[in-house]
């Protein structure tokens, strides 16, 4: 990605779950000379807010800025250097090995031929949604000491996030999507499944994995095909789940806290601040206004 000194180069890891690992990281080389030879150990996915960054594979060149996501294939030795001179600053994305082989599945099949190989291409575009809301997501993930951070969310949305800037640059270098067909009934059962598991565990925390794993799913898979069958992401489901779960209970008389606790928020203010974004109101308010 950039120099190896680590004067140069700093990392900061942002979220790290099973299936997702999240990094800011910060070059301040400024050299238009080529670096030493660097090598990529696991396959990641960059996707710049600061600067640019090119990266040299012989006599393949590909340049990385805040309209490209570059891409780095596990086991692949480079160079880099840098086109101007105030370095460059981005998010390094990690998917878990298993999980990237679902997501580019959909859009290869072949990807069980080479599983180690998952990307075909160095760069791929990086169009206004995703620019946006890689911007977001990082700051909700920044904010995650001042505001509760779901891992639920974290995991749907950084995955959803990778699968959209996959297929984007599948799409931009003309590599055909061909969906392995599944049928309509077996989505609609494992969604149905999936709503039953979420109500029954409306209380506790709830995993990506852990779900998915309850229709015998695996979590990416399950995380599109839910958002498809009922049109929301599945942790956007859960917390309607709890907030709507919560209103017979706040006018109930229930203590607001135990509210809290018993609908899988993680302490009153969290669940007051989630409360007041979807309903523009406090609990507190409600109860007064719905006497």
């Amino acid at each position: 990605m950039s120099h190896a000194d680590t004067d140069l180069l700093t990392f900061r890891t942002l979220y790290d779950s099973p299936m997702i690992a999240v990094r800011d990281y910060i070059c301040r080389d400024t050299s238009c000379q080529r670096s030493a030879e660097e090598h990529t150990e696991l396959n990641a996915i960059t996707l710049l807010r600061h600067g640019a960054f090119s990266k040299h594979l012989g006599r393949l060149t590909a340049t990385a800025d805040v309209n490209q996501a570059m891409f780095f294939s596990k086991d692949t030795v480079y160079q880099v250097s840098h086109p101007v001179d105030h370095g460059d600053r981005g998010t390094s994305f990690n998917v878990a090995p298993a999980i990237l082989t679902d997501i580019v599945r959909e859009l290869d099949p072949s990807i069980d031929e080479h599983p180690d190989r998952p990307f075909p291409f160095l760069t791929g575009p990086c169009d206004r949604d995703v620019f946006w809301r890689h911007r977001d997501f990082v700051r909700r993930l920044e904010a995650a000491d001042r505001e509760p951070l779901e891992p639920l969310w974290a995991d749907v949305s950084g995955l959803q996030l990778m699968a959209d800037v996959l297929e984007a640059a599948f799409a931009r270098h003309g590599i055909r999507r061909e969906r392995r067909a599944a049928t309509a009934s077996d989505h609609a059962e494992r969604t149905e499944a999936a709503k039953a598991y979420l109500a029954a565990h409306m209380s506790s925390p709830v995993s990506l994995s852990e779900v998915a794993s309850s229709v015998n799913a695996s979590p990416f898979s399950f995380a599109r095909m839910f958002e498809r069958q009922t049109g929301l992401p599945v942790h956007r489901y859960l917390v309607l789940l709890r907030l709507r779960a919560s209103l017979e209970l706040i006018t109930s008389g229930i203590d607001l806290t135990r509210v809290a606790l018993d609908l899988g928020f993680s302490s009153h203010s969290h669940f007051t601040d989630v409360f007041r974004r979807e309903f523009g109101q406090t609990p507190s308010e409600y109860r007064k206004n719905a006497k």
